[in-house]
């Protein structure tokens, strides 16, 4: 399933999560390349680069399990706001 996330201030929660997910997560880049956010050297590089800002203001994500989709947009919608 394919979704968009939007304003991620908060990186350990977010990778938490993203490391308990059953299946393959995977970040879209805008050229299209997939990158599997369950890989280490994926968190580290490229999400580095991400998160030189203190909020990803928007991010493709892609699962390939459907409770593992559901988890995330429940992490979404119930985070706190500042």
């Amino acid at each position: 399933m394919k979704m968009k996330m939007y304003d991620i201030d908060d990186y350990d929660s977010f990778m938490k999560l993203i490391n308990l997910c059953k299946g393959n997560v995977y970040v879209i880049s805008g050229e299209g390349d997939r990158l599997n956010l369950k890989s280490k050297l994926t968190q580290f590089v490229a999400l580095s680069q991400l998160f030189k800002s203190s909020v990803i203001e928007e991010l493709e994500l892609e699962t390939e399990n459907d409770e593992d989709a559901a988890e995330i947009v429940d992490f979404m919608m119930h985070r706190k706001k500042d």
